[in-house]
């Protein structure tokens, strides 16, 4: 089965060799529920008998609309293995664009994981012409349950079931991933099972993990990069436990040990804010020990050439003391965390790593099924870049800096979208719109997205990313958005870290802290500590590029409030007319 795989043989071909594993394990009423490998096959099949019998065809195009769950790849492989086309989407999204999504996919068939996601597609169907049939993974009475499209199916055969999987060949496509948007109307991704499958044997030969080891997940497996870790951890034979969620997530990586995960960089920022809260809230001698060990670990270098004897004397100390409960607290034995989607700050990565916390950040795009580089065990790390380029990838930059990728993982193209396919795709280069450099000549160095450079009026370019990047490793800064296309100056929106600056304010002036969250941000000695924090940032960058007359937000960004998209980037356009207002006021008096 090493030849050809299609995504839905991984189930088969881990039977065959790890006959004995736990597949998934997943929590319900506070206990840990286990799933076989032979019992999630019999469920995908009587899921598939179900969606042959509503009239599924090869080629089809069935929604599906959920949180992580076993439910959510029980579905994912009963429609690969008729042959039909699984459109993962957020359950997150605006009503406009599972409206786009539906139509330009013509979903007639559609399972989602709630009663309210339900009520939401059913609200939409006037607006959606193919859709005829909901189903909802949730049980409730006001909803058409799941299971009845195994009840559906029990008249057909294995058979029928068996003769559909023999159709499909490994190149045809197996998803429509559909993009978020930032930059205009979503685009479907069209990837094969061949697309795909090269990407997790890319991942496989990179993860340090063995058969029977416990990986832990908690992103949405709509998106690409955890739904294809997730193929991969079946490829070698790793079991899946499925997070409650990230509140809980401390907890189950305690309960779990997981030996890999995933995560996203604002996942890690938060873990990282909840770990300095409580040394903060530490007193005498143990807060300095806690902040001289914290210091210690931001000077970290992962390769132990870099390191000096005295430093080595300092971190084997300074974990002893602090570093190593970080590790203890998630778990004690993670081998790998995958750190992807965007950039990772670098002063939080060297502190992890010196907490002996594994992450390997890495780069990749839904195009690109999605991995294209990672740093790794076996080959080094260096830190602020997103390593090497991955088993069969291809990389090389353009004469403007732009990274360009060929390989086996690239995608078919858009869906019905050949204009923007051939954009994308040039002389089998997938052009990925983003800005790199090489470090040491072989690691990758992400600067920026190419659509989000932007000049100021003096003529000189300034690119956001690594000044964001620079602004939010002060923990006094949330989130940051840097601004000022065609202006004379850049400036930036600032959401601040409420809780340690309230923090900070006990101690400064206790007075503060009573006031109303909007009325504390506008006082003085809070902006003033907010400009502070500003100006070191701005130390790194060239006059041009510093931020100048900084604009406060008062509210996070957030998905629900349409400023972020379901992977967590800014939507800068959204921001941008949000706080027109605010924008316009700043440079009306650009020349004050």
């Amino acid at each position: 089965m090493e030849g050809k795989l299609r995504i839905f043989d991984l189930a088969s071909r881990q039977l065959e060799l790890y006959p004995n594993l736990t597949m998934f394990s997943s929590k319900t009423n506070d206990e840990w529920k286990s799933i076989t490998t032979e019992e999630f096959l019999k469920k995908v099949n009587a899921i598939s008998k179900g969606l042959i019998e509503l009239g599924v065809k090869p080629n089809e195009k069935v929604g599906l609309i959920a949180e992580s769950s076993v439910e959510w790849h029980i579905i994912d492989f009963a429609i690969q293995q008729i042959g039909a086309v699984v459109v993962a989407i957020y359950p997150n999204i605006t009503d406009t664009d599972y409206q786009y999504i539906f139509n330009d996919a013509e979903i007639r068939l559609t399972i989602v994981s709630s009663k309210s996601l339900y009520k939401r597609i059913i609200n939409l169907k006037d607006s959606i012409y193919s859709l005829k049939y909901v189903f909802c993974i949730a049980k409730d009475d006001e909803v058409r349950n799941w299971s009845d499209i195994v009840d559906i199916g029990l008249k057909v055969s294995d058979q029928r079931v068996q003769e559909l999987k023999d159709q499909i060949l490994s190149s045809n496509l197996a998803t429509l991933i559909y993009t978020s948007g930032t930059t205009g109307k979503p685009k479907g991704v069209m990837l094969s099972h061949d697309n795909i499958i090269a990407n997790v044997r890319s991942a496989e030969e990179i993860t340090p993990c063995k058969a029977y080891d416990r990986g832990l997940t908690f992103l949405p497996p709509c998106h690409a990069y955890e739904r294809m870790v997730i193929y991969t951890y079946m490829y070698i034979g790793i079991t899946v436990y499925i997070a409650e969620s990230f509140e809980k997530i401390g907890q189950n990586l305690l309960e779990v040990k997981p030996n890999i995960m995933t995560a996203v960089p604002r996942i890690l920022e938060k873990v990282y804010e909840k770990i300095m809260k409580k040394g903060h809230d530490l007193q005498g001698m143990k807060r300095n020990i806690f902040d001289w060990a914290v210091s210690i670990g931001e000077k970290y270098d992962p390769n132990p050439e870099q390191r000096s004897f005295a430093y080595n004397i300092k971190l084997a100390l300074a974990r002893k003391l602090v570093l190593d409960k970080w590790y203890e607290g998630l778990g004690g034995s993670l081998q790998t965390v995958a750190s992807g989607s965007a950039s990772l700050q670098s002063k939080l990565a060297r502190v992890f790593l010196a907490a002996r916390i594994p992450i390997y950040e890495g780069y990749g795009m839904t195009e690109a099924s999605p991995l294209i580089s990672v740093n790794h065990y076996l080959k080094g790390t260096r830190v602020g870049t997103v390593g090497l380029a991955v088993k069969d990838v291809q990389i090389k930059l353009a004469d403007d800096g732009e990274i360009l990728v060929k390989g086996p993982n690239v995608m078919m193209g858009y869906y019905k979208n050949k204009e923007e396919t051939d954009k994308a795709i040039i002389d089998g280069w997938l052009h990925t719109g983003d800005i790199g450099i090489w470090v040491d000549e072989k690691f990758l160095k992400i600067i920026d997205r190419k659509k989000e450079l932007f000049k100021i009026s003096g003529g000189k370019y300034v690119t956001p990313q690594p000044i964001e990047k620079k602004l939010v490793e002060s923990r006094f800064i949330e989130q940051a958005m840097v601004v000022g296309d065609g202006m004379k100056f850049a400036s930036a929106f600032i959401v601040p870290n409420y809780a340690h600056l309230l923090d900070w304010a006990k101690s400064e002036d206790s007075s503060l802290v009573h006031l109303a969250k909007e009325e504390f941000f506008k006082q003085d000695k809070i902006i003033k500590k907010i400009n502070q924090e500003i100006r070191l940032a701005n130390q790194h960058f060239g006059n041009w590029e510093q931020i100048k007359k900084p604009m406060i937000i008062p509210e996070e960004f957030t998905i629900e409030g349409g400023e972020l998209t379901p992977t967590l980037k800014l939507k800068r356009k959204v921001i941008l007319e949000k706080y027109k207002t605010e924008y316009d006021r700043l440079y009306q008096n650009e020349n004050d």
